[in-house]
């Protein structure tokens, strides 16, 4: 037995699929021939104010999870909130590469008597290789 015969629907002639496939590439073609991102970014060019926006964090320590969506998310609505105020927006993503989490990272792999018997210019060399690492990872994981 099909559910849907078991409901009862109203009747109307539009189809039942979207047909994406068929109709998407279609509105992609006239948004390019609109050349609607091209005009907004040129009423923005007279607008008064800015807005920046430097990101950072995510520390560059581990993997990706939920509170860097979270980050990701809310930075988005301020950005589009001061887009909508008419301000031209400058968005810079960036890493924070240093500090405690990074080390404590790296106390992790050594273990704390390691660490404690290397120089502290070999801790740094191995922070920044471990920072290094991870804003590669992250990159990979925000596309």
């Amino acid at each position: 037995m099909d559910y849907k015969d078991t409901l009862e629907l109203p009747n109307t002639t539009f189809p039942m699929r979207g047909n994406l496939p068929q109709h998407e590439p279609k509105i992609y073609q006239e948004w390019g021939k609109g050349e609607y991102y091209e005009r907004i970014l040129k009423n923005r060019e007279n607008a008064q104010e800015c807005f920046n926006l430097h990101d950072g964090p995510p520390y560059a320590n581990g993997h990706l999870h939920i509170g860097h969506a979270l980050n990701k998310i809310l930075k988005d609505i301020i950005n589009k909130y001061h887009y909508f105020q008419g301000k031209k927006i400058f968005y810079t993503p960036g890493w924070d590469c240093h500090g405690l989490p990074i080390e404590q990272q790296v106390e992790k792999k050594l273990g704390k008597e390691k660490k404690d018997s290397l120089p502290k210019a070999k801790i740094r060399e191995l922070c920044r290789k471990h920072a290094e690492e991870f804003v590669g990872i992250q990159k990979r994981e925000f596309l």
